[in-house]
């Protein structure tokens, strides 16, 4: 007895996709596409046939193939949606978070942390520690909420500071992702001004 679905017209496939191959558009000449796009559709055609010999002859084996098949494009198109989902997220249009730093501590390692690695010449990395330094001082004030979780770009929409502290901590947060994530160079000079903006910070508190 074959377990050959009934619902399931068997030649649905193969008609669709030879109708599909011979339109005007799939007839290939050297002259309207590349070698390699020559190549990968007659493997395509050559796939097609093959899916229809093993439809006449192993009929079981070809609906469990196509079953395999369908499943895996799902599975791709539903990964696809997540991507484009995340992307128009908040926190992924934001950035990357801050580069790893190893275990989050208080806002006074990190800021002891930042100058050992500027007087080490690690400028880049002394910034990261610079920040999360200034983003944990302003945690322990509850000028805004720290999250391992959240991009350095999360906190100046969030953060109860007057309108030139939320300027300045959007100014850090540039200059976060232009060194330590667009590989821009930095040297003393620019750690310098970074930790003493990072320090004033603090006086744009919010008041209410």
């Amino acid at each position: 007895m074959s377990t050959v679905p009934q619902h399931v017209d068997p030649d649905s496939l193969t008609a669709t996709l030879r109708a599909v191959f011979a339109a005007r558009e799939y007839q290939w000449t050297g002259a309207r596409v590349s070698n390699t796009w020559v190549w990968l559709m007659e493997r395509l055609q050559q796939f097609v046939e093959w899916l229809d010999g093993l439809r006449l002859v192993f009929p079981v084996y070809y609906y469990i193939l196509l079953s395999v098949l369908t499943l895996l494009l799902a599975v791709l198109l539903v990964h696809l949606t997540l991507v484009v989902w995340r992307s128009f997220q908040p926190g992924a249009r934001a950035g990357a978070p801050v580069a790893p730093i190893g275990p989050v501590r208080d806002a006074a390692w990190h800021l002891a942390e930042s100058f050992r690695l500027g007087e080490a010449g690690q400028f880049a990395e002394a910034l990261a520690h610079r920040f999360l330094a200034a983003i944990l001082a302003l945690d322990a004030r509850r000028v805004l909420q720290f999250h391992p979780s959240k991009t350095p770009a999360e906190y100046p929409q969030e953060a109860r500071l007057d309108e030139t502290g939320r300027s300045e901590l959007a100014d850090l947060v540039a200059s976060l992702y232009r060194h330590l994530f667009g590989g821009a160079a930095c040297d003393a000079a620019e750690w310098h001004r970074f930790d003493a903006r990072a320090a004033g910070i603090e006086l744009h508190a919010a008041t209410r």
